[in-house]
């Protein structure tokens, strides 16, 4: 008698509960299924209902490309403030760590594949024999800062409440890009001290478990970060990662405004602005005006993302007065379907907050940017894009913190002049095609990753 199918391998993926960190896990989750790993993708239960709805899909009945949606309590209440990241973060492990026991238990779980910012679950290794492989949600440049952090601390550059001492540069290799000590992601991740001293707790707390797992998963290439995946233990990068174009992806916690396609399709090639500030960015009064200014200053189309919670002093009256005066000519969404925009002809040029992600998508499709950082590692993101790879340029605010009007638009004029930053654009964007296709460094690392996953 023949001996039965193996079965198939099983994983389970952890994302931290941001939408920058579910949405790389989830295009991760279609890589694996599509070469036959079963995947149980566990958010938050805010975040999968939020999920859920933007798909435009029932509670429960959602199956996204073979890709199993659990989800487990944040420790938080209905109100919580879920952009909170100190306080998000310290409540998971006390939340989800025993329900986590429980399922990995039940469902004969082998592997998780967890967020770096949620590596406590390196504890379930011990207690239920599980493997743990971490994802790296940010560079590989970040994450070698993130393990000289005690170093840093040692040395009297940061204190342990991550003040900066002694505001130096620092440049853990050659091709690494250099960053001030008062840019670090910890550093700049909250204006509030207590709020920075409990998230850099946490990292040192957690610093010890990052070389018990099995790999490091990047959303990189080697390419853009040879030396940087050096410093990395067990490094392996497997990106750009994208979503795939032919599935639903339940990667996205807002509902995508697709009618803004239709629109790029009636600009001219290599016209068009694109502004989008990812997901926690928040603009006052003076700074969106400016950059609503901004855009009209520059005489050319422009296609802008606005979430609902962007902004704070601004109505909706407003919004409504401005979206008809820019009409034929600017076109405002809720939240654009950026793979998508960043891939199309009519784009010029991407105003970006530099998250990573947003980085790796704008690199991968040769889109120059203008860089506008907010806060973590954004910073740091914009010193890769301008001070490295060349592919774009700073924007610098005034004596008030508030950039201008005039400063948009002569930035826009001064980065779509510049004929050297589109070359480089262009070629760094060939070799992010060739890292992920077959044979590339990144195709060859997935299947490494996946020959891990079913041993």
């Amino acid at each position: 008698m023949a001996a039965p199918p193996d079965p198939q391998p099983h994983v389970m993926v952890l994302p931290f509960p941001a939408q920058g960190h579910v949405m790389p896990l989830m295009e991760l989750s279609h890589r694996l299924v599509g070469h036959g790993i079963e995947v149980d993708f566990v958010n938050t239960e805010y975040n999968h209902d939020r999920a859920i709805k933007a798909m435009g899909a029932e509670r429960g009945a959602v199956d996204p490309g073979g890709i199993h949606m659990v989800s487990l309590p944040d420790g938080m209440g209905p109100d919580g403030d879920r952009t909170d990241i100190a306080t998000v973060g310290r409540g998971l492990p006390a939340a989800m760590l025993a329900p986590l026991k429980d399922m990995i238990r039940s469902r004969k779980t082998k592997w998780v594949i967890a967020d770096v910012s949620m590596c406590w679950v390196m504890e379930l290794a011990a207690t239920t024999g599980v493997r743990v492989a971490l994802f790296s949600t940010f560079s590989a440049a970040v994450f070698a800062l993130r393990l000289h952090v005690p170093k840093l601390i040692d040395d009297g550059v940061l204190d342990e409440c991550a003040n900066v001492k002694r505001n130096v540069t620092i440049q853990l290799s050659p091709k690494m890009p250099p960053i001030e000590a008062a840019e670090l992601p910890w550093v700049c991740l909250s204006s509030l001290p207590d709020r920075r001293r409990v998230i850099i707790q946490i990292l040192q707390k957690t610093h010890p478990m990052i070389p018990l797992a099995a790999a490091i998963i990047c959303n990189t290439f080697e390419q853009i970060e040879s030396e940087e995946l050096d410093l990395v233990p067990n490094a392996l990068p497997v990106g750009p990662l994208e979503a795939p174009a032919a599935s639903r992806s339940a990667g996205q916690l807002w509902q995508e405004d697709s009618a803004c396609l239709p629109w790029l399709d009636a600009q001219a090639r290599g016209s068009v602005i694109y502004v989008a500030f990812g997901s926690f960015t928040v603009f006052d009064a003076a700074r969106f005006l400016e950059l609503a200014d901004g855009l009209e200053l520059t005489g050319r189309p422009f296609l802008w993302t606005v979430r609902t919670n962007f902004t704070t002093g601004i109505g909706e009256d407003w919004l409504d007065a401005f979206k008809r005066r820019v009409e034929g000519k600017g076109l405002v969404v809720g939240w654009a379907p950026q793979q998508r925009v960043l891939s199309h002809p009519s784009v010029a040029c991407f105003v970006s907050h530099c998250g990573w992600n947003s980085t790796m998508e704008g690199l991968r499709h040769g889109v120059p940017f203008l860089c506008w950082p907010y806060f973590a590692d954004q910073f740091c993101n914009q010193s890769y894009i301008c001070n490295v790879w060349g592919t774009g340029v700073k924007i610098h605010a005034d004596e008030r913190g508030v950039v201008t009007k005039e400063e948009i638009k002569n930035k826009v004029a001064q980065l779509l002049g510049d004929e050297g930053i589109k070359a480089r654009a262009a070629i760094w964007k060939d070799a992010a095609c060739t890292s992920i296709a077959e044979g590339g460094s990144s195709d060859q690392n997935l299947l490494k990753l996946v020959k891990l996953l079913t041993e």
